[in-house]
């Protein structure tokens, strides 16, 4: 009988656990796709998210850098179109389900903003946006 007890017990901890963890969890419900060895839409979809993030990060190297005022401004312009894909991938992707969020307690949004609050007097400006 303890045997009993104590495999429901186990189960009833473990239920417990999941549900508290998908409570942390900032998710649609997932769109099913075939689970098969080649690439499906998932897959695809978060190839192209990967790419974009890895554009999106060299061209702001460059954005950093540029001396040349036209080449910055065609570079921007071409910076701004992979942003917006990559946000109009990630909607797509947390839509469908296939990609989820960790949820953040209040303590820890208040840790880290008292934390980040007492490095603005560190900032070379003052509230009007002036270097000081």
């Amino acid at each position: 009988m303890d045997k009993v007890h104590n495999s429901q017990e186990c189960n009833n901890k473990k239920e417990a656990n999941d549900l508290s963890q998908n409570q942390k969890k900032v998710q649609n419900p997932e769109k099913q796709i075939a689970k098969t060895p080649e690439m499906n839409d998932r897959d695809f979809t978060n190839d192209l998210l990967a790419t974009e993030k890895y554009m999106s990060d060299s061209y702001s190297i460059y954005l950093n850098e540029a001396s040349n005022q036209s080449l910055y401004e065609d570079f921007l312009s071409i910076f701004t179109e992979t942003k917006n894909e990559q946000r109009h991938l990630y909607n797509l992707m947390f839509e469908r389900g296939w990609y989820s969020l960790d949820a953040a307690d209040q303590q820890s949004l208040q840790q880290s903003y008292q934390q980040f609050q007492g490095y603005s007097n560190q900032f070379p400006y003052g509230n009007n946006g002036g270097i000081q």
